[in-house]
């Protein structure tokens, strides 16, 4: 269950930080409404690797709908492509 408070409750923030533990966070409201989370480093870091990994399987569908919309290349194409890319990185 998740712990939402005011946020004029962090004039003592002590007490609101012994509230936050991992998977557990602490949602501070405005008005009633939230405005701001405070989540453990664990979690973060968690969040972090998710949203990253949502990224990439963005980019792997955008390839995947590329190659079938402009068609696949070769392995030999790729293997190539790669290694040029890798030598102009080492040149900079």
């Amino acid at each position: 269950m998740p712990t939402i408070i005011p946020i004029s409750d962090l004039r003592n923030y002590g007490s609101v930080l012994d509230k936050v533990s991992e998977g557990a966070p602490v949602y501070l409201t405005r008005n009633g409404r939230g405005v701001y989370s405070i989540r453990d480093m664990a979690d973060e870091e968690n969040f972090q690797k998710a949203e990253a990994m949502i990224r990439l399987l963005c980019e792997l569908n955008a390839g995947i709908r590329s190659a079938e919309e402009e068609g696949w290349i070769s392995e030999e194409d790729f293997l190539a492509h790669i290694r040029n890319r890798r030598n102009e990185h080492r040149d900079v």
